[in-house]
């Protein structure tokens, strides 16, 4: 795109103009440019709620006394006459395994229920995580409720597992249902898996997902129906509901009303679609009253654009700038399917938001010396990340890609930290030739291991620069990470 059509788009939607592309080098470190734009005022935005690490702590003592008085559900249900008889200890282990599954099957969605909170205390990527391991637990203890069961009654009936098992499917109220249920549970747990995952597109392990729901509505009733710690007991029951309860009306909450409420409030509106380099685009959008929108740079939204085909999928683009009154820009790799119908997005259309979400921002740092490493399009929320802090931060900046077109908005980047003294270094080239190890962060960021360091980029690239970073002796706390994969 020539340069004077490029000023010429940025003057009009209020951007600087980035400078004209400087040759590619294989590793160059860019002055401060003092005529840098100052960054919008943070008391003029409302930004979001301080990360209260203390909420974490809490919440977990919270979901370890419900474990513990959803274990004790199982064990008031039994008495030393039930476990002697036939088949009594497999019924009463297969009731407990059940409970246990039930329970953390919640604690399961309320890692990604996106409770404010929670979610700026840790972060969505670490809940992803958390999820994501924790999430297979329940089925193992599904497989154990449903086995020692089925060994149990028939123990007790002296008769067959098998013959029991279908006789418990097609006899026992509500069973078939769980049997459903844990089908559904069994998809979205296979789709998980990262093999699985990868083969397949975002909105199919979406549509897929969204059965956990009706799942987890079939076990409830299933256990509240037939439960041998509910059956006859109503304030158990009453315990129980309540807790499901809780959970459906936190989900609801953080993912439907609170979202459409912001998307109703901010009417934000896609006003350009900008060429930045090679198959990446910048989406220009323009809302009301932006500014009381709790976002930071460094964070990203669920973005729904509500247009034919693409209405129902939301997708997670982080903001490549920090927001203003009216103005909003996310920038966008061009990778196929939703990604590259944003590209041709009419001017006009409404846009859903859900967000903003993420605890890479300028308040997650533990001192003044701060490292940012961004590759390829994970250079933009590290441009608006960068954006937010105040002068006198002492920060470098690493871009990493493998070809000068790959430094997404470097111009940009360059700007921002020109305008609080801070050092621009380019990697370019491929990796074997221009790594970033241990070595090369040793050899560009001498004190790397004083500094907090914020990274952002494809998995593989983010893990092998978090492994060189520890080696190189930065602490945990200090190593921020937004992950693209969540």
């Amino acid at each position: 795109m020539p340069d004077r059509a490029r000023r010429s788009l940025w003057a009009d939607h209020g951007e600087p103009a980035p400078a004209s592309a400087a040759p590619a080098a294989p590793v160059a470190a860019r002055p401060p440019a003092p005529s840098a734009p100052s960054a919008p005022s943070a008391s003029r935005r409302r930004l979001p709620a301080r990360r209260r690490p203390w909420v974490v702590d809490g919440l977990a003592a919270l979901g370890g006394i419900g474990f513990g008085v959803t274990l004790a559900l199982g064990v008031e249900a039994e008495s030393s006459g039930s476990l002697r008889a036939a088949g009594g200890w497999a019924t009463a282990a297969g009731r407990l395994s059940g409970l246990a599954a039930a329970y953390l099957m919640i604690v399961v969605v309320v890692l990604v229920a996106r409770l404010p909170p929670l979610e700026r205390a840790i972060g969505q990527d670490r809940l992803v995580v958390w999820h994501r391991r924790l999430g297979p637990w329940p089925l193992y203890l599904l497989v154990a409720h449903g086995t020692l069961i089925t060994i149990g009654y028939a123990q007790a009936a002296h008769d067959g597992v098998l013959h029991q098992l279908g006789r418990l499917i097609w006899t026992y109220p509500g069973i078939l249902a769980s049997v459903v249920a844990f089908g559904l549970l069994i998809a979205a747990g296979v789709t998980s898996y990262r093999k699985a995952r990868a083969r397949m597109a975002y909105e199919t392990w979406w549509s897929v997902h969204l059965y956990t729901y009706l799942a987890l509505f079939l076990a409830f009733s299933h256990q509240v129906h037939t439960g041998a710690s509910f059956v006859g007991h109503p304030t158990n029951r009453m315990y129980w509901t309540a807790l499901w309860v809780g959970t459906l009306a936190l989900v609801v909450g953080c993912r439907v009303l609170l979202p459409l409420w912001r998307s109703l409030r901010h009417q934000v509106r896609v006003v350009g679609v900008r060429p930045e380099g090679r198959d990446t685009y910048s989406v220009l959008l323009e809302g009301r009253r932006l500014d009381r929108l709790p976002a930071a740079g460094g964070q990203f939204l669920q973005w729904r654009f509500l247009r034919r085909g693409l209405w129902w999928q939301a997708h997670p683009y982080s903001l490549s700038a920090a927001p203003d009154r009216t103005r909003l820009r996310i920038t966008i790799k061009d990778l196929g399917d939703h990604s590259a119908a944003l590209v041709a997005m009419a001017p006009g259309t409404r846009v859903a938001i859900e967000g903003p979400y993420g605890a890479f921002t300028a308040d997650a740092r533990r001192g003044d010396r701060l490292l940012l490493i961004g590759g390829g399009v994970g250079i933009t929320p590290v441009r608006a990340l960068l954006q937010e802090l105040p002068v006198g931060t002492d920060v470098d900046v690493i871009l990493r890609g493998r070809t000068r077109g790959d430094l997404v908005l470097a111009d940009e980047v360059a700007d921002h930290a020109g305008r609080i003294g801070g050092r621009v270094h380019e990697l370019i080239g491929p990796r074997d030739r221009v790594p970033l190890d241990a070595e090369a962060l040793r050899r560009l960021i001498p004190d790397v291991a004083r500094r907090d360091i914020y990274i952002c980029g494809p998995d593989g690239f983010s893990d092998a620069v978090i492994a060189s970073a520890r080696a190189l002796g930065v602490p945990s706390d200090r190593i921020h990470v937004e992950s693209f994969s969540l």
